[in-house]
């Protein structure tokens, strides 16, 4: 009597068991749904990415008028500076050493351009 007992409860408990382990392990097998685009738009009927029409900028200023001297004038600078580094650079022997000067004259040509390009955009 006593082994009957003992398989009944073990049977009941490995039935609970199972049935407590069951929604877990289906919850495991289950394919996750793709989150949505942060890109997506709102509104279908706007092509993707852009959710209305274009919000006009009250605020932004007046574009600043192109002064081609002032441009000029950078560009004649920006050639100076590139033609002394490229003349440093062939009577300097590179292979035994690299001065710093080549890396501060270079920022200062990436400088001078990044402000022509900025004038020139207005």
């Amino acid at each position: 009597m006593l082994n009957s007992r003992r398989g009944l409860l073990k049977s009941v408990i490995g039935t609970a068991g199972t049935l407590v382990t069951a929604p877990l392990m289906y919850a495991a097998f289950q394919h996750p749904q793709p989150m949505p685009s942060p890109n997506a738009p709102n509104n279908q009927n706007f092509p993707g990415g852009l959710n209305g029409p274009p919000v006009s900028n009250s605020d932004k200023s007046a574009p600043i008028p192109l002064n081609r001297e002032q441009i000029a004038a950078m560009v004649q600078q920006l050639y100076k500076l590139a033609s002394d580094l490229k003349e440093e650079v062939e009577h300097t022997n590179l292979a035994a050493v690299f001065p710093v000067t080549f890396v501060k004259k270079a920022q200062d040509i990436e400088k001078l351009a990044k402000q022509i390009k900025d004038r020139a955009k207005g």
